[in-house]
């Protein structure tokens, strides 16, 4: 009879686990569907761009001749490779589920993933990344003129807390 039990409590078990892991596939399916959909294989798109950008810089500062370009792109191109090690999407797409899944349930993602199918969710999505930069740019140019006071406010209190003499 003990053994009956055990069985039917294993058996139990089994399914259940199953369930779950078939529940955690479809969800993480979920959000690799939603990542797919928002282009989120490009998020770090701008960190190849500014890498490129410095070695171009450097180029450029050390005055070297355009018959030298191939030297630049070299390295850009060992810098991109640098990069995909660290960032390229086969390394961050697994994160990425997980932060996904864990932030938003199955369903949610669904929700999200009907409504980026749209046409008002892809007219977000065309249009976040230009309003994501200029809301940075007025930001920026609001936080300018206080970045002193800011400054003066930090010595102020360092001062208060460096050791009396």
């Amino acid at each position: 009879m003990l053994n009956v039990r055990a069985f039917f409590a294993a058996l139990l078990l089994a399914l259940i686990s199953t369930q779950a892991m078939a529940d955690a596939a479809s969800h993480a399916a979920a959000a690799k569907q939603l990542l797919k959909l928002v282009n989120a294989d490009q998020i770090a798109g701008p960190w190849y761009g500014q890498v490129n950008q410095m070695f171009g810089q450097r180029f450029a500062e050390t005055q070297a001749p355009e018959s030298k370009k191939a030297v630049l792109e070299r390295y850009q191109a060992k810098a991109d490779a640098t990069l995909d090690k660290a960032v390229g999407w086969d390394k961050l797409e697994p994160e990425m589920v997980k932060l996904y899944t864990k932030g938003f349930s199955e369903a949610e993602l669904n929700e999200l993933i009907t409504f980026y199918k749209s046409p008002l969710g892809q007219k977000v999505l065309k249009q976040m990344p230009a309003l994501f930069a200029e809301s940075m740019k007025m930001t920026q140019a609001k936080l300018e003129p206080v970045v002193p006071q800011i400054n003066q406010l930090l010595e102020q209190m360092t001062k208060e807390l460096a050791p009396k003499k």
